[in-house]
């Protein structure tokens, strides 16, 4: 039992086989099936204790949990990334950055051709109506 630990903590951190545990403990104890060949006495031997049948499972090296580790110096994103990937970011960039640049031109086009609408205030309504607030008219 004490070589299966040690062979474990060799492969895995503490906080690595804890969170597996954790993880198949929890699958086991919403039904999923076992992995290991137990029998019917060692589980009642067990007590049905999940955390027990999966460190069972653990140590049989039967459970298909991974355990993925940063490489110094590189972060998740680069780990992922493809070429490719990076490619197609520098072409969406560049769309982006045109796009912007066709935007600064329709606005400022606008702005020469003095068309730009300003957001009305509530005051600004009767202006529209008939002018000053104490006189009537516009529509009709």
């Amino acid at each position: 039992m004490i070589s299966d630990i040690q062979e474990l903590e060799k492969k895995f951190t503490k906080y690595e086989i804890a969170r597996i545990l954790g993880a198949r403990a929890l699958q086991i104890a919403m039904d999923a099936p076992l992995l290991a060949k137990i029998s019917r006495e060692e589980l009642e031997s067990l007590k049905y204790d999940p955390i027990k049948i999966a460190e069972i499972e653990l140590r049989t090296d039967v459970l298909p949990i991974t355990v993925k580790r940063p490489l110094p110096g590189k972060t998740e994103k680069e780990l992922t990334e493809e070429p490719a990937e990076e490619e197609e970011k520098d072409d969406k960039k560049k769309e982006d950055e045109k796009i912007v640049k066709i935007e600064e031109k329709e606005e400022k086009e606008i702005k020469e051709s003095g068309e730009i609408m300003a957001i009305a205030s509530p005051g600004d309504e009767g202006e529209e109506l008939g002018g000053e607030e104490g006189e009537e008219g516009g529509v009709e």
